[in-house]
Formats: C-alpha cells, sequence, structure tokens
C-alpha cells in the first residue's frame, strides 16, 4: 500500500536537508585556505601551517577588533601600548617594531602601509570586524609569494559578500567606558551577476578615566594619574561590488587615539594623540577559463596618512615653562597592478606565474613645532619596486607531493632579492598528513628607518642604510583527523634570523644597524572538535625559546608558554549558545639597561560571551565580560616609554544587538 508524506513532512523533510546540506557547506568552507598558495586548497594539502577563524567564530566569542581574533590563534600572542597593538608571532614580538614583520592583506590586497609597514589591527584596522568572513592565519614565510613583510606569517582577512548580507543590517553596541559603537550595512545580489555590499560604522570610546603610572607620581605631574587621556574613535567606510569577473573594493577608515602614557618624552597628563587613515581603492578581475587555466589581475591605488600630537615642555628667556606642540604629518600614495596566471599541467601539476609592480608616487614625512614655528625635517621622495614570482605544485604520486616556489623582488634602495620556498607533503593516511617545510623570507628597511640613517649621511657621515632582514626556517607538521568531528596537529619549527635592524648609539643619538641576530625553536599542538549540535572545543599550546645568538639571552616579550582554550555549549539549540575562552601566558623579560631584571608576570585571562538568535526572525544579541576574573597584568613597553611595563585592562563589558531585515 502506497504511503504519501504530507505538506508538513515535505516541508519538514526539505528543512532537514537544508540544515545538513548548509552543516557540509559550512564544513567543508572552513577546510579551504587561499592565502598559502595564492589559490583554493585543502589545509591540508597547503604548504604551512593553517589556521582559520569564521564570522561564526567571531560573533559567538564577541571579538571586537582584530586583534582580539588574532589572540586567538596558536603561537600568537597580541600586546598593547595604550595606543597600537602589536603581534608577536612564535616567542618573537619586539615591544613596539608595528608589526613589520606580518604580512596583513584584505581580500589579497596589502594593508602594511608604505611608510613605517605597519599592519593595523586594532581599533585603526580599517574594516569592521563584522563584515569578516573569516581570516587565514598562514605560518612561516611567505616571501616567496608576497615579498617583504611575510616574514612570520601571512594573515588573509576575506570579507563578506553581498548575499550573505542579504538585505539591511543595523547593529548597535554599548559597553564599559562610555563605548559605543553602531554600524548600517546593505548587501544584496542582483541578477545578471551584479553583487554589492555597503557598509559604514563609527565608534566612540573614553577609554579609562583613570591610569596611574608610578614613574610619574608626582605633584608637578597630576600625581602619575592621567584623566580623561585614553579616547578612541574611529570611523569606517566600506564598499564591495562585483559583476561576472571583475571586482571592485573602497576601503576608508580613520581613527583618533588619544595617548595616556607620555611616551617619546612627551609631558604627561597633557593631550597627546594620534591619527591613522588608511584606505584603498582596487579592480579586480579574475577569469577562470576552464578546469585547466585561470588569470587573475588587479590594479589599486593606496593612501595612508599618520598625523601625531605631541606635547612638550621648554622654557623662554626669562625662565618661564610652557608647552608647545609638536607635529608629525606623514603621507604615502601608491600605485600598482599585479597578474598572476594559474595552470594545470599533465594531469598532476598546478603551475602558477606572477608578477607584480608599484609605484610610490608620495612618500613624505613631515616634522615640525608649532607656536612658535620651527621645521624639524622635511623629507619628500619616490620610488617603486617590482617582483615576479613562480609556484608549482606536483603530485609525484598518489600520496607524495611537492611544493616549490621562488619569488624575485627589486627595490631601488638595495637592489634584488631571491627568496624560495620548498615543501614535501606526504598523506601515508587518509586522515594523517605530514609536511617538511623550508623557506626564506625578507623585511625590506621601510622608508622611516632610511630616512634615519639618510639624515646623518646629509650632514657628511659615512653610515650605510640598513639591508633587508633575512629568516630561514624549518618546520615539521603532523595533522590527524579523528572521525568526522575532531583534528589536530603538532608543529615543531625552527628559525634565525640575520641582520635585524636594532638602534644602535652614535655620537651622541643612534643609527639602525643589521646588528642582532636572533635563533628560535619551539613546538605548537593543537585538539580542536565541532559538533553539528553547535558544541564546539578546542585546546592549543605552544612551547618556544628565542634567543638572540650573540649574548644568548632571552628576548624581551618573549613569553616560552601559551596556552589557550575555547568552548562553546549550544544552551538552547540554534538559539542560544555559551563561549568562554582562557588565555595563558608564561613569565616575559622587559628590556631595560638596568643590572636588575624585571619581567611582566604570568597572567591568565577568561573572556565569556552568550549570544542568541533566531528568536525573533532577524535578531540577534549577545553579551561579553572580557577578562572575567579581573586579573591584573601588564606588556613591555618598547624604549620610547619612560615606563618599564604598560598596565592592561581590567574586567569590561558589552552589549550588541544586530537586526537583520
Amino acid at each position: 500500500m502506497p504511503i504519501f508524506a504530507g505538506d508538513a513532512e515535505i516541508s519538514a523533510i526539505e528543512d532537514k536537508l537544508n540544515e545538513e546540506f548548509k552543516w557540509l557547506k559550512a564544513e567543508a568552507e572552513a577546510d579551504v585556505v587561499w592565502s598559502a598558495s595564492k589559490y583554493e586548497q585543502k589545509t591540508s594539502e597547503a604548504p604551512s601551517l593553517v589556521s582559520i577563524i569564521r564570522s561564526d567564530d567571531i560573533k559567538k566569542f564577541g571579538y571586537r577588533t582584530l586583534a582580539d581574533i588574532l589572540q586567538r590563534v596558536s603561537g600568537t600572542y597580541i600586546t598593547y601600548n595604550r595606543n597600537y597593538n602589536f603581534i608577536g608571532v612564535r616567542g618573537f614580538g619586539q615591544p613596539g617594531d608595528l608589526n613589520t614583520r606580518v604580512l596583513l592583506m584584505t581580500d589579497g590586497h596589502r594593508i602594511n602601509d608604505d611608510v613605517f609597514q605597519q599592519a593595523l589591527i586594532g581599533t585603526d584596522f580599517p574594516i569592521d570586524v563584522d563584515l569578516i568572513d573569516r581570516v587565514e592565519v598562514t605560518r612561516g614565510p611567505g616571501s616567496c609569494l608576497y615579498g617583504t613583510n611575510a616574514f612570520f606569517s601571512v594573515i588573509n582577512v576575506i570579507t563578506k559578500k553581498g548575499h550573505q548580507i542579504n538585505g539591511s543590517q543595523v547593529s548597535a553596541e554599548v559597553g564599559t567606558s562610555d563605548t559605543y559603537k553602531s554600524r548600517v550595512t546593505f548587501g544584496k545580489s542582483f541578477s545578471h551577476g551584479l553583487e554589492i555590499l555597503l557598509s559604514a560604522s563609527v565608534y566612540d570610546s573614553r577609554g579609562d578615566d583613570r591610569l596611574y603610572y608610578s614613574e610619574f607620581d608626582d605633584p608637578s605631574s597630576n600625581k602619575g594619574i592621567a584623566e580623561n587621556r585614553d579616547d578612541d574613535k574611529y570611523c569606517h567606510l566600506f564598499l564591495k561590488t562585483s559583476w561576472n569577473d571583475f571586482t571592485l573594493s573602497a576601503v576608508y577608515g580613520s581613527r583618533d587615539k588619544d595617548v595616556p602614557t607620555a611616551s617619546f618624552w612627551t609631558v604627561f597628563d597633557e593631550p597627546f594623540n594620534t591619527v591613522d587613515n588608511r584606505g584603498y581603492a582596487e579592480l579586480k578581475y579574475d577569469h577562470r577559463f576552464d578546469e585547466m587555466l585561470n588569470i587573475s589581475s588587479r590594479i589599486y591605488y593606496d593612501r595612508y596618512v599618520y598625523k601625531g600630537y605631541y606635547p612638550y615642555s621648554a622654557e623662554t628667556e626669562d625662565g618661564e615653562s610652557y608647552i608647545y606642540m609638536n607635529r608629525d604629518d606623514d603621507t604615502s600614495e601608491w600605485v600598482g597592478g599585479d597578474i598572476m596566471l594559474t595552470r594545470k599541467m599533465f594531469g598532476n601539476s598546478s603551475f602558477t606565474f606572477g608578477a607584480e609592480f608599484q609605484y610610490n608616487t608620495r612618500q613624505d614625512m613631515l616634522n615640525y613645532d608649532e607656536n612658535p614655528y620651527q621645521l624639524l625635517s622635511d623629507d619628500t621622495r619616490r620610488s617603486s619596486n617590482w617582483a615576479v614570482y613562480f609556484h608549482d605544485e606536483t603530485r609525484i604520486f598518489g600520496s607524495l607531493t611537492l611544493n616549490a616556489g621562488i619569488r624575485y623582488d627589486r627595490y631601488e634602495s638595495f637592489g634584488g632579492i631571491f627568496n624560495p620556498r620548498l615543501s614535501l607533503i606526504h598523506k601515508p593516511f587518509e586522515n594523517t598528513t605530514l609536511k617538511l617545510i623550508y623557506g626564506t623570507a625578507f623585511r625590506a628597511p621601510n622608508f622611516y628607518e632610511l630616512s634615519v640613517n639618510e639624515s646623518w649621511q646629509k650632514k657628511d657621515y659615512d653610515i650605510p642604510n640598513p639591508d633587508p632582514e633575512k629568516i630561514s626556517t624549518y618546520e615539521i607538521i603532523a595533522e590527524q583527523s579523528f572521525g568526522e568531528f575532531i583534528k589536530g596537529f603538532v608543529s615543531g619549527f625552527y628559525y634565525k634570523i640575520d641582520g635585524l635592524i636594532s638602534q644602535v648609539p652614535y655620537e651622541d643619538d643612534w643609527i639602525l644597524e643589521n646588528a642582532d641576530h636572533i635563533e628560535a625553536k619551539g613546538i605548537e599542538l593543537e585538539l580542536q572538535g565541532k559538533w553539528k549540535n553547535g558544541f564546539a572545543a578546542s585546546l592549543n599550546y605552544t612551547l618556544q625559546q628565542v634567543e638572540d645568538t650573540h649574548t644568548h639571552e632571552t628576548l624581551p616579550n618573549s613569553p616560552e608558554h601559551l596556552v589557550k582554550g575555547n568552548l562553546t555549549i549550544p544552551l538552547i539549540p540554534e538559539k542560544l549558545f555559551g563561549s568562554f575562552e582562557g588565555q595563558y601566558m608564561s613569565r616575559r623579560n622587559i628590556a631595560t639597561e638596568e643590572e636588575t631584571s624585571i619581567t611582566a608576570k604570568e597572567h591568565f585571562v577568561a573572556n565569556l560571551t552568550v549570544s542568541g538568535m533566531n528568536f525573533i526572525k532577524g535578531l540577534e544579541c549577545s553579551a561579553s565580560i572580557y577578562n572575567l576574573f579581573d586579573e591584573h597584568y601588564g606588556d613591555p613597553a618598547d624604549e620610547n616609554h619612560i615606563q618599564k611595563m604598560i598596565e592592561r585592562e581590567g574586567r569590561s563589558f558589552r552589549f550588541k544587538i544586530t537586526y537583520s531585515f
């Protein structure tokens, strides 16, 4: 006797199939990376160790900035000096180095600027985290594909597309220290291949209204208390539109940060702020002719402006003291383009050839005093660089793959440099992957570093410009899946840095030389699981030892141990989730000229977020507590601070609501 299902039963079956398909699709996308080889491939086939953080994780753990997201990654740690966030990777995190040894990209577009080579990852990152689809963190040297800055890792932030919004969104946040943020977004996919995403965000935070620094504890310096000197404001504009093979992107972000620490020997508890404006426009063409051939190219225009307002004290001829403002006004603009051809050959080989060119149309650094006006430095220049690279992936036989690549970069400042990468990937079993990797990378001296030494050269001093920093890395990786829901990896690494650019005393001042050499070794382990009901957990541990080969001393701000754990529990399936993360960092040395050893103490920071969705159609909300146990700790300061350590934030709260329609 035939049995016929009713409409309700059919609908239930369809919903179940859709959910199953959604799960399978999400898991398939989670296992694909682009930045390791400049084309999509499974993470197990990538010639590097890769971590991917998806928008679902960003939402459930209440991550507010890119720095929050990166803090989750094994082997990575974030420090903060009340102005900028800094990335430490595998034990190397020199205080105040502006993230010049990490390459940061959005949708494959370089974010590191053309004056300081700085990677902006805090509130100065020019894209709202709500627009991030996923973040790919590819460890190891990447100069064989990307050139300078791809020293320790390549971070590629992949933004959402219009169809993922599918309408309009409004979002509002409120948090501790009078922190407010709002966002308006529109995204849609239209007929004939047209898709658009447009978004605007504004943020305003008073920050900590009373910060105490014992180094300034004097009646003339407000007893070491910086009052209302921690404000932070930004605005973001984002456009991404595509039509068939063309994608047009435009990004603009402006951040204004008050600095309470009186760095650069400024007057304590006086108005001191920095402004970072970062923007770009890019037109990309990406066309797949067939399964064998793909071509992509892009042209772009970038702009970065840094403004610094520094209060200093002086005395008149009559001996009366007054405060004057010193100004930094640095502007850089650059244009460029690239083309890349990927072709499959002989059935078991994938060949990639690429070429890039960049012309720096404006590189200006201006410094002067106001009232009375005095010009201190005015450095302007133009420059260019270009590169070609080759990469090949060949399956030698069924379970063994060889990846080989090399890139040649040419700079006006120092000439040419080659950087190779070689890896063997072996799959002895279906769920097991072994990787053996060797590669080199470089960091070109930036405009600021060149200008320091060239200022001495103008005074007829025989001082050469620094050469590029170089790193050689060896790594062995074992990746293992345990059934459908659990996977993990173990990675052992060794790297050696030659010619680290460092400040060296000269006359009564200083210059920059390739003075330091670094050697490091370590191991990373991680185990993570994710189940269909929304339950997810991960645990990772990093052991690292990094030392100066001349002094055999551990580097400043280099923790030996990092432990991180994350847990998401579906309190009400598909509607309410609780997410907890804990992060432990062992003690770190602090750079000091004193004989007494000073360290930043070990600490454990926990965060808790409860997020809800689907209770009301289109409405999502979350509540987060950061530094749940109010841990008191600090980060080592750089040489531009009187303080040896900068205290981090205590317990804070945030409530967020998003409505889609």
